[in-house]
C-alpha cells in the first residue's frame, strides 16, 4: 500500500568517502565476506571521487560491478533506461583505467553486465578489462522471459516477475531450470572455444590487442589501438592531460 520511490537515493551514504565506510561495515557485519558495488557509469568526476577516497581511507570493495546504460531492466524509468549512463564498452575501460591510474586495479575484481550474452560477448568485456561477466537479460529469456516490460506491475504474462498464483503457473521450475541450466553450460562452453582458437590456455590471458573494431570498409584496429590505457599509479603521479581535468576536480568528500 505504500508507493514505491524509483530510483531511490541512498539513505545510508551521500558522499564516496561514506560509501566505503558503509562497504567496510557490511564486510564486518558479514564475518569478512567479499563486498562491493554496483553502478553505471555517469560523470566521470564521480567514480574518481572513488578512487580518491580509497586512497584516502585505505577501504576498498573487493569487487566492483559495472552496468552499461543498455541494461535491459523492465522495472526503470523508460527516459532512464534509454538516455541515463555510460554505455558498457565506454563505462568498463574507463573504471579499469581509473583503478589502473590509481594503483588500486590490483587489489579490486571488475565485473560486466549489459547485454552480455554470448561466449564471445563474455570475450570482449574481458578482453576490454573485465575479471567476470554477469548475465540477467540471457537467463530470464532462458527462464522464459518474453521482454513484456510489464515487471512491476505483478502481470508478467509468463509468471517471471509476479507474486500473482495464477500466473506463476506459468513457470514451469522442472522444465525452465533445465534450460536455464543448459544455456549457460553452452554459453561458457562457446567462450572456452574461442579461448582455445585464440591460442590461449586463459581468460587472464586475453587483452585489448585481441578486440577488432571496424573503422571504416577497408580499416580494423584494435582496442589496444583506440582506447587510451593508462599506467599504474598515473593518475597519482601526475595525470596526463586527457584526465587531468576530471582528477583535479573529483572529491573524497563529494560527488561532483
Amino acid at each position: 500500500g505504500v508507493k514505491c520511490v524509483s530510483p531511490p537515493y541512498h539513505t545510508a551514504f551521500s558522499t564516496p568517502e561514506e560509501l566505503l565506510q558503509f562497504v567496510d561495515d557490511l564486510r564486518r557485519l558479514s564475518g569478512g565476506k567479499p563486498t562491493g558495488f554496483k553502478l553505471c557509469v555517469g560523470r566521470p568526476t564521480e567514480f574518481l571521487g572513488i578512487c580518491k577516497a580509497m586512497l584516502a581511507t585505505g577501504i576498498h570493495p573487493q569487487f566492483i560491478l559495472v552496468d552499461g546504460g543498455e541494461g535491459g531492466t523492465g522495472a526503470a524509468p523508460l527516459e532512464f533506461e534509454d538516455h541515463v549512463g555510460m554505455p558498457l564498452t565506454d563505462g568498463l575501460i574507463f573504471i579499469h583505467n581509473a583503478l589502473v591510474g590509481a594503483g588500486l586495479r590490483d587489489q579490486i575484481k571488475i565485473g560486466a553486465a549489459g547485454k552480455i550474452d554470448s561466449g564471445s560477448a563474455i570475450a570482449a568485456r574481458i578482453a576490454q578489462g573485465a575479471d567476470f561477466t554477469n548475465a540477467a537479460r540471457a537467463m530470464m529469456m532462458a527462464l522464459g522471459c518474453i521482454q513484456a516490460m510489464r515487471c512491476e506491475t505483478n502481470t508478467c504474462p509468463v509468471g517471471v516477475t509476479t507474486q500473482n498464483p495464477r500466473r506463476v503457473r506459468g513457470l514451469v521450475v522442472a522444465d525452465k531450470a533445465d534450460r536455464v541450466h543448459n544455456f549457460h553450460r553452452n554459453t561458457v562452453a562457446s567462450f572456452n572455444q574461442l579461448l582455445a582458437a585464440m591460442g590461449l590456455d586463459s581468460p587472464d590471458q586475453l587483452d585489448p590487442s585481441f578486440l577488432m573494431k571496424r573503422i571504416d570498409p577497408t580499416t580494423t584496429r584494435s582496442y589496444a589501438e583506440l582506447y587510451e590505457w593508462l599506467e599504474p599509479g598515473e593518475l597519482v603521479d601526475g595525470a596526463r592531460r586527457s584526465w587531468a581535468d576530471d582528477w583535479a576536480k573529483a572529491s573524497p568528500g563529494a560527488y561532483v
